[in-house]
């Protein structure tokens, strides 16, 4: 390493330090785009170059990477980081801590964060899952277990046009993340049971959300001509 480069990674980390503190919904590359009473969702975008503002995780959350991306992550008290990621890649953080993050690729850094608001009450949640890791081999696609954490248990799904992911009793409440942009139908008008009055397909741009509440027992097909890739997270 550089005299230069010790110099210029001293300077980063001094300003890091000192930089102000935010909240994260006062953060101006992250925005809040659905909350309820279990998550919060925030998608956050940093074009090429540019850092956020030091904020807060005040919550345990999880995350998902939209595209092969590179970030140089500095946390409150720590030495900055460079953390290499890949599209879709998910997962979890225990809250309460300080941070910014630097672009430094030509490319923007794109990436979801569901904040779990009770975090408290889940981490002292005694709820199991009947699986907690496994791969389910689908017609045309697969569904894969990625972890349990706060008793949220996470998935990722690759699915061929007109594939499907099962539906499954009994159903529970569940937040899907589109990775690419898709088209999806939440209902099949292939099964059996009362449909949906002229069903249409629901676009998904990379990034986007969908809370599918409780209840919720039918199939979800890849409505579009190419894969559709998701990741899943259900509450117990």
């Amino acid at each position: 390493m550089t005299r230069l480069t010790r110099v210029l990674l001293l300077t980063t980390f001094l300003a890091a330090q000192s930089a102000p503190q935010v909240e994260i919904t006062a953060e101006p590359h992250h925005h809040q785009t659905f909350a309820n009473a279990q998550v919060r969702v925030l998608t956050a975008e940093l074009p090429p170059h540019t850092e956020t503002l030091m904020h807060w995780h005040r919550h345990d959350y999880i995350y998902v990477t939209l595209g092969d991306s590179e970030v140089v992550n500095t946390v409150q008290g720590k030495d900055p980081a460079t953390v290499k990621l890949q599209d879709g890649q998910t997962g979890f953080l225990p809250g309460n801590f300080a941070h910014q993050a630097r672009n430094p690729r030509d490319q923007p850094f794109r990436i979801v964060n569901i904040e779990l608001l009770p975090d408290e009450k889940l981490r002292a949640s005694s709820a199991k899952w009947d699986e907690d890791r496994g791969l389910d081999i689908l017609h045309g696609g697969t569904k894969e277990i990625l972890f349990v954490k706060d008793t949220v248990r996470v998935s990722e799904v690759e699915l061929q046009p007109d594939a499907a992911v099962p539906s499954r009793r009994p159903s529970h409440p569940l937040l899907l993340i589109a990775v690419n942009d898709l088209d999806l139908y939440t209902t099949d008008p292939r099964t059996h049971g009362p449909p949906e009055p002229s069903p249409t397909p629901r676009h998904f741009r990379s990034g986007d959300s969908l809370w599918l509440p409780h209840g919720f027992a039918r199939p979800l097909t890849n409505a579009g001509p190419h894969n559709a890739k998701f990741v899943t997270l259900e509450f117990h």
